[in-house]
């Protein structure tokens, strides 16, 4: 059964535990919320209109502003949520909505940023395979022979061979373009050369079979369309498929049959193989959806800032700076029995929990409702983040009775709210995750990564409340 971190109803001395204990921890909490909006506009203006170095400081220091206001949007409607009762109700009920409604749009900005970065390290960790820096092209020396897009079309529209360039010696087969009309060859890629050991296709896989040596170098090329044909380089002969052979010196071309590619014979290594290339293709897919979603709620964000609806809160938060609407009787009132009834509900959500099948390290109804084509939240999701939110509550009526000057909360009610901010995150991302699987037309590679990293994420959902088990286990330190 969950235990109660403090008895709330203990005796009387210490702080004031009082409606002036409200009064003051809604003017300090107001105050912090005017002071970052202030901070917040300052960056703002540094950031659009300074250097490269001054703009990237300001968002910074955007992002940090953000972070308080939500913070302290978040306790003042806790608490006017917690002690409605001492408060003007109709004042009260309209400033909590409206600061639930400011806190909420801020969030999503950092939160799609926070879930993008989370499942692309989850993917990068389940395939294996580390972040690798952008691919740096190496121009061809110069010494090297050069196939210009305009001597391969040359070469196509002429039906002959390129026998020579200035770069090139006479005598020298120079490589065929392989690409459709109109399709430019690449300009830094040199030639094959004559005398290779091994058949390449176009992607550059050995091709088992491939006539080795220098008499029998071949070099096949996977058709692109009509007229895609298949070259074979000699240093002695050439013909075009359909012509007449030509003189010594030039190449000759002909269609032999491509040998199969040999079937691999490592199962686990071709799993994770195919692990890997979908990994790749499902971070774009994800990349996509959630930066698109990210800068939809940027401009969310900042035509909330602007809007007469937020300048209304700040100016209801500008007057909760000064004046607490606190009713006749709310001065001589004691907090405690608030605080504990708030308290009372969160052990009751928590008695409701599944602790006993949680308190498994692994959990097979952890991937329950994975494979449904229901786009809902997780149904086994809900109570966890209601228990969030009371011990949110909690944690805020602890704050108010222990005063200004009280130390920081203990490290059970801390480690219990970052396990279930964990909870929170990995849902969110496995939602993700199951969301980008859903698009139209994938491949079956992207698809079977995005299966993977949604279980992955299911059974980081179930380690979270498993260590919020542990914890909330534990007995409390009785503070003094």
């Amino acid at each position: 059964m969950a235990q109660r971190h403090h008895d709330l109803t203990a005796s009387a001395a210490g702080p004031v535990t009082t409606g002036d204990a409200l009064e003051g921890y809604l003017r300090a909490q107001a105050t912090e919320f005017l002071r970052a909006l202030r901070q917040h506009r300052e960056a703002g203006s540094a950031a659009s209109h300074g250097t490269s170095h001054a703009s990237a400081s300001g968002a910074e220091e955007r992002d940090d502003a953000a972070r308080a206001l939500r913070r302290s949007a978040r306790r003042i409607s806790g608490t006017l949520r917690t002690f409605r009762p001492l408060l003007d109700a109709e004042w009260s009920q309209a400033l909590r909505s409206e600061l639930s409604w400011l806190s909420a749009t801020l969030a999503l900005e950092h939160a799609y940023g926070a879930r993008l970065e989370r499942l692309l390290l989850a993917l990068n960790r389940l395939s294996g395979a580390a972040p690798q820096p952008p691919a740096v092209r190496v121009s061809t020396p110069a010494s090297a022979p050069v196939r210009t897009p305009c001597r391969a079309a040359d070469a196509a529209g002429s039906g002959g061979a390129v026998t020579g360039s200035p770069d090139t010696t006479p005598g020298t087969p120079v490589a065929a373009s392989t690409s459709t009309p109109g399709t430019p060859a690449l300009p830094d890629a040199p030639p094959p050369t004559v005398g290779a050991t091994d058949a390449r296709t176009a992607n550059g896989a050995p091709v088992a079979g491939g006539a080795g040596g220098p008499q029998g170098a071949a070099l096949t090329a996977a058709p692109t369309g009509a007229g895609a044909r298949t070259t074979t380089a000699s240093p002695t002969t050439a013909t075009r498929a359909g012509t007449a052979p030509r003189a010594t010196g030039a190449r000759t071309a002909t269609a032999p049959p491509t040998a199969p590619a040999a079937p691999s014979t490592a199962s686990a290594p071709a799993d994770r193989g195919n692990l890997t290339v979908g990994a790749a293709k499902a971070g774009a897919l994800l990349d996509r959806q959630l930066t698109l979603a990210r800068t939809r709620a940027h401009s969310t964000a900042l035509q909330a800032l602007g809007s007469s609806r937020f300048h209304a809160v700040a100016d209801r938060a500008a007057v909760l700076a000064s004046e607490v609407p606190l009713t006749p009787a709310a001065s001589a009132t004691d907090l405690r029995p608030y605080a504990a009834a708030a308290e009372e509900r969160l052990a009751d959500a928590v008695a409701a929990l599944p602790l006993v099948t949680a308190g498994s390290p692994y959990n097979a109804e952890a991937l329950m409702y994975g494979l449904s084509a229901d786009a809902a939240p997780h149904p086994q999701d809900a109570p966890w983040h209601h228990v969030r939110l009371l011990l949110r509550l909690h944690r805020y009526a602890c704050e108010i009775l222990g005063g200004p000057d009280a130390p920081p909360d203990d490290v059970r009610l801390l480690t219990a709210c970052a396990a279930l901010d964990r909870h929170r995150d990995a849902s969110e991302a496995a939602a993700a995750a199951a969301q980008a699987a859903r698009t139209p037309r994938i491949a079956p590679a992207t698809a079977y990564a995005l299966g993977v990293l949604h279980a992955d994420q299911r059974h980081e959902v179930e380690a979270a409340r498993y260590a919020f088990q542990r914890t909330w286990q534990k007995q409390p330190v009785p503070t003094t």
